[in-house]
């Protein structure tokens, strides 16, 4: 999830989206009206989202974060972590839905899944939609959080799934400790790896960076199996070190004996610069299905009467299509390509995509 820094000032680690929460009037503001700022300092861009001072529906202190839940008059309820936003109702559906149906879909048959972070539980219910789906590990550190939104948000109950076992550990150490090939899609929902200082400008690693890690991600492609899928929060291109930190991963995770590794792009309001994406990572690309099963998949999803709000199969490829001169850093390659399609797989051609049968950036 990305890392939003709750401050009483505009002051925010570079790239990262501030939420203040003050007295609106102090602004010239209407209370329920929100107001967004930004400034550029040496040490990068900032940026900022003020919200009205309702008091929280609930704060709490767990082990390991302060967790409050606020309202928002125009994002609804808001999860804040340590000060930091972690989703709002309103757009949640946006990143949530890209960080799991492309992968998904990438997979000819994603029978076991692994979630790793993501305790509010969004991506936990994105994965359920999927009928081939047997069995879902979800790992995350704080059960506290998972309660508190087991008790505040719609989608609470992924967890009473019967094909879901949760459990509340470390990541890192959980996947050093899995069995080989016993997953068929992974979904890394994180926070950032790292920030800044605000005064000194210092890069400062935070916790998660392990989950970004040679070895990590080295056990990853170890406990997926011949065809398996990683998908990860891979932040936005739009601030230059989080787009270094892109190049690095993609990099990484070829290193490491992935096939390839494509950054897909998200639209969603309450992120810095708007945008954010996620690199999804195939040992075997040859395995994935055509767009036509594509279609035919989510189809028999929309049947079941567990619709998407944001992602539908065109995104399986149009997602990967990429400003040229992002395309360019990422993939040092002057030629834009986008999809996840193979050569060999025949292209439906859709009205509204009249280049899908233009193939992925490798």
């Amino acid at each position: 999830m990305r890392f939003l820094h709750l401050q009483s000032s505009l002051q925010a680690c570079v790239g990262v989206l501030a939420l203040t929460i003050s007295n609106a009037s102090s602004y010239g503001l209407n209370t329920k009206s929100k107001h967004v700022g930004e400034y550029i300092a040496e040490t990068g861009f900032y940026q900022s989202l003020t919200l009205t001072d309702e008091e929280p529906i609930l704060e709490k202190r767990s082990e390991f974060q302060d967790i409050q839940v606020m309202n928002s008059v125009y994002y609804g309820k808001v999860l804040i972590l340590d000060g930091v936003i972690q989703l709002t109702e309103k757009d949640a559906d946006s990143y949530n839905e890209m960080m799991v149906h492309p992968a998904m879909m990438a997979h000819p048959k994603p029978k076991r899944v692994l979630v790793i972070g993501g305790g509010d539980g969004y991506v936990l219910s994105e994965v359920l939609k999927h009928p081939e789906v047997e069995h879902v590990d979800h790992v995350d550190l704080d059960g506290e959080v998972i309660q508190v939104c087991r008790d505040h948000f719609s989608w609470g109950n992924a967890w009473e799934d019967p094909r879901v076992k949760l459990h509340i550990a470390d990541g890192a150490a959980f996947i050093a400790n899995a069995t080989d090939s016993s997953y068929d899609v992974i979904i890394q929902d994180s926070s950032d790896p790292y920030t800044w200082d605000d005064e000194t400008g210092e890069k400062i690693d935070l916790p998660s960076k392990t989950l970004y890690s040679d070895a990590h991600f080295t056990n990853i492609s170890r406990v997926l199996g011949e065809k398996g899928v990683f998908s990860f929060q891979a932040e936005t291109f739009n601030i230059e070190s989080d787009l270094e930190g892109i190049v690095e991963w993609r990099q990484r995770a070829l290193d490491v004996g992935f096939s390839d590794a494509n950054y897909g792009t998200i639209s969603i309001s309450s992120y810095p610069t708007g945008q954010i994406g996620f690199l999804l990572c195939r040992k075997n690309p040859v395995s994935s299905p055509s767009i036509e099963l594509v279609k035919k998949r989510f189809d028999q999803i929309v049947k079941l009467g567990k619709e998407t709000t944001y992602y539908h199969p065109t995104l399986q490829q149009t997602a990967f299509a990429l400003p040229l001169w992002v395309h360019r850093r990422i993939y040092k390659s002057p030629t834009p390509k986008i999809g996840l399609l193979e050569e060999e797989h025949e292209v439906v051609d859709l009205e509204v995509l009249p280049q899908a049968d233009i193939q992925s950036p490798q």
